[in-house]
């Protein structure tokens, strides 16, 4: 089994060229931070469980909580588990230890209510996890690239710079209450 890192919800963006909600994790005791694009309404729930807002009417994540308190079962983790291209897979694990498959944006929301850990596994961490530069910059961590220095890796990395770059502008003209509006 992977090794799983204990993250924690830096902030919930909005993807200005898709318009697009992102959920960005960061690694509670490392540097790496995992973007999850996510819809409207997941994006919502997790803005109003962090923020600590209470809707008029409950949303389907807090029915889903209600249900499983009913039957006697409580949300212990949350685990985001597997990464296919933008796709991410993660697990609910209950109390008695029973898992249900989850999207990651589900999940998440879930935890947020209940504030139990979301745990991310290596293999995830490796696939999709940037790091923060000094700059400020998110930047994907390639120590392979460092080392080889050749003429292909520089151009390669140049383009995922601009990409990092594009990503950095975007996390910092959106704020969680434009899910609000």
């Amino acid at each position: 089994m992977q090794r799983e890192h204990l993250m924690e919800i830096a902030g919930v963006r909005l993807d200005v060229p898709s318009s697009q909600p992102v959920v960005v994790l960061r690694e509670a005791a490392g540097r790496r931070h995992v973007p999850i694009w996510v819809g409207t309404n997941e994006a919502t729930s997790i803005v109003f469980a962090v923020q600590g807002i209470e809707p008029p009417r409950p949303l389907t994540h807090d029915l889903l909580l209600e249900v499983a308190k009913t039957f006697g079962r409580n949300l212990e983790k949350v685990r985001i588990h597997t990464v296919e291209g933008t796709v991410f897979h993660a697990a609910l694990v209950f109390d008695d230890g029973s898992v249900v498959d989850s999207r990651a944006s589900d999940a998440i929301a879930l935890a947020a209510r209940v504030d139990c850990p979301v745990l991310c596994s290596d293999g995830v961490l490796e696939a999709a996890g940037l790091v923060m530069t000094g700059d400020g910059e998110l930047r994907e961590e390639r120590p392979d690239a460092a080392a080889a220095g050749g003429a292909g890796d520089q151009a390669g990395a140049e383009g995922a710079e601009q990409e990092v770059r594009q990503f950095r502008d975007f996390l910092d003209t959106i704020d969680p209450e434009d899910f609000l509006k």
